[in-house]
């Protein structure tokens, strides 16, 4: 019984549905689905994005004076033996764009060689110690484009973060 209902089984799949109600002979068929005709979309039928953000981060990296400055700073110096440098006030940002090249100072002080030959002196916030930029650092662009004391800070390649606590310009001093 069971090998005569697998070899009619599909051969009853084939004959048309018949109604509830209906005889044998009244089999009706199965209508097709209606299909909507196609419509172009409009924009007023798409729903509207309620805000689209569109963030942009650009990183800075200071590295230390290469050769070739190195070479431009012992040339300047070379007269003197020792320049012996002193402290002189200056504003509380400076360009980023200006910073050629950092080094970290034996005084615990980062100095800044900036691209129009100034050297400025970058005090760093007490928790932080200068030596762990020797390998540069690196500064989030800000929209204003400048280093600021008490605003931004600065990433070491070491690791440390720490904030500028101040900047002063260094000049020859004349004995």
């Amino acid at each position: 019984m069971n090998l005569l209902l697998t070899f009619f089984a599909p051969i009853a799949l084939l004959v048309p549905t018949m109604t509830v109600g209906g005889a044998a002979g009244d089999a009706v068929p199965a209508a097709p689905p209606v299909r909507e005709p196609m419509r172009a979309v409009s924009p007023a039928d798409e729903p509207a994005a309620g805000q689209v953000r569109i963030e942009q981060r650009v990183i800075v990296r200071i590295s230390p004076p290469g050769p070739r400055i190195r070479q431009s700073i012992a040339a300047e110096t070379a007269p003197a033996a020792v320049p012996r440098l002193s402290e002189r006030k200056m504003g509380k940002c400076v360009p980023v764009s200006g910073i050629a090249a950092v080094q970290p100072d034996s005084s615990g002080r980062l100095l800044l060689f900036m691209r129009d030959r100034r050297l400025v002196s970058a005090t760093l916030e007490k928790a932080c110690s200068a030596r762990d930029f020797y390998a540069g650092f690196y500064l989030e662009r800000t929209r204003d484009g400048m280093l600021c004391v008490d605003r931004d800070r600065l990433h070491s390649r070491a690791g440390a973060n720490c904030e500028v606590s101040r900047l002063r310009q260094l000049v020859a001093k004349d004995d």
